[in-house]
């Protein structure tokens, strides 16, 4: 079942992450809430906050210092547990690595050898909220393979609540993939699968219904829901 407002999906994603992290203490995980109008730093800062108390070593990276300077300055009693990427990187120079959970806010493709380097040296788990390493400006040439073979296949999601052109799509550690149709009374399961699915696997489990309009209004309809 989708959850109903955007409170809701916290409290599954945080179940979700919580089994993820005792499941593999070593995983990497991701968690992804993409829908637009999303402002992602309160809902890390309420991970962060949540989650600490079991995983007391727990630290949220910002991938600058600007957004770590914000992320202290809207919530002073966690400033120990906030950091940057780079400021990461120099404490693992100095102790020999990092222990305790990572939680990663929204790397971009710019951050990508930081974010490497950081896991590297780190001997827990890391969790990327909402990020997104593939660039495609590197194209299909040998590095970008490389990297799709190596460190960028290593991640595993925890949870995931992305809408679609059709409906939604949901994980939640440690279920499948769900796959949701948006009918003009709410949304409807259609099918799960065991790795997340692609456009052609979507299609074919919702069996082409519903038109692009339809569709682009039921994506307007459930982000604003979501928002609320």
């Amino acid at each position: 079942m989708l959850p109903a407002d955007l409170r809701a999906a916290e409290a599954e994603a945080l179940e979700a992450l919580a089994a993820a992290l005792v499941a593999e203490p070593k995983g990497l995980w991701t968690a992804e809430f993409r829908f637009e109008g999303l402002r992602l730093m309160p809902v890390a800062l309420r991970f962060g906050a949540a989650l600490s108390p079991r995983f007391p070593n727990l630290r949220l990276l910002f991938p600058d210092a600007g957004a770590t300077a914000l992320a202290k300055r809207d919530a002073p009693e966690q400033a120990s547990q906030l950091a940057s990427l780079r400021d990461l990187m120099r404490l693992q120079q100095a102790d020999g690595g990092s222990e305790g959970v990572l939680i990663l806010v929204a790397p971009s493709p710019a951050d990508y050898e930081e974010v490497e380097a950081v896991c590297s040296q780190h001997r827990g788990p890391v969790v990327l909220l909402n990020g997104s390493l593939e660039d495609a400006a590197v194209g299909i040439g040998s590095v970008a393979r490389e990297r799709r073979k190596g460190f960028l296949s290593g991640w595993q999601a925890a949870y995931a609540l992305i809408p679609t052109a059709e409906g939604a799509l949901r994980r939640a550690f440690p279920g499948p993939w769900e796959l949701y149709r948006r009918d003009p009374d709410g949304h409807r399961f259609a099918a799960s699968f065991e790795a997340r699915p692609d456009a052609e696997q979507q299609a074919e489990a919702l069996g082409g219904a519903g038109g692009v309009g339809r569709g682009l209004a039921a994506v307007d309809r459930f982000i604003e829901g979501l928002r609320n």
